[in-house]
């Protein structure tokens, strides 16, 4: 059965952005995040564009080539200036989680608007088999109180941005991670973790 994973970039105190995040604005003050997808010469074989170290290639690749559909909050939605109108993906399809209308989504795009279990259900079933992603930290923390993740994919930058928005929001109960590899790379640590149920 295919595995529901929420991955990010992540700084070292927890924010997937720095201040200021929004259409327009993208990350804030939080681009660093993602230098890591150029600060190599390894081509990724999923994503064009995107030069790696060799041990990010090799964890982005493996990670990417298991995905079959992705979750996205709104305010990721939004930030990401709505991904172009297709999938932060490119052979993944996109579902935006959000309590609002959303008129300007694209026939790649699905709304769901009555909860996380209905979003990543939808998604199981696009996916075809293969993981569920999902980005933003609200979406993460929704799954997270209801035991929908199976893992958890941190890549550690090593910043402290001091503010922006948080990846984990606050939860109900503690969630148990057992380690499974961490992986250091120029620019960031690969932290990849299962949820202990």
């Amino acid at each position: 059965m295919s595995k529901v994973i929420a991955a990010h970039a992540v700084s070292v105190d927890g924010y997937i952005t720095g201040r200021d995040p929004g259409a327009g604005r993208g990350l804030g003050e939080g681009t660093m995040l993602f230098d890591w997808y150029f600060n190599g010469d390894t081509p990724s074989q999923v994503f064009d564009g995107f030069k790696l170290s060799e041990p990010s290639a090799r964890v982005f690749d493996a990670l990417a080539g298991r995905a079959g559909a992705v979750v996205a909050g709104r305010n990721t939605y939004e930030d990401s200036d709505h991904f172009g109108g297709g999938s932060p993906h490119p052979a993944a399809s996109l579902f935006v989680l959000s309590h609002r209308a959303a008129p300007e989504m694209t026939e790649r795009q699905t709304l769901i608007t009555t909860g996380i279990e209905d979003a990543i259900a939808a998604a199981r079933e696009a996916a075809d088999g293969k993981d569920v992603g999902l980005m933003g930290g609200g979406v993460t923390t929704e799954a997270l109180k209801v035991g929908l993740v199976d893992e958890v994919i941190l890549h550690q930058v090593p910043v402290l941005l001091g503010g922006g928005r948080s990846f984990f929001q606050e939860l109900p109960k503690h969630v148990h991670l057992r380690l499974r590899e961490a992986v250091p790379a120029p620019g960031v640590t690969h932290l990849h973790y299962e949820v202990v149920r």
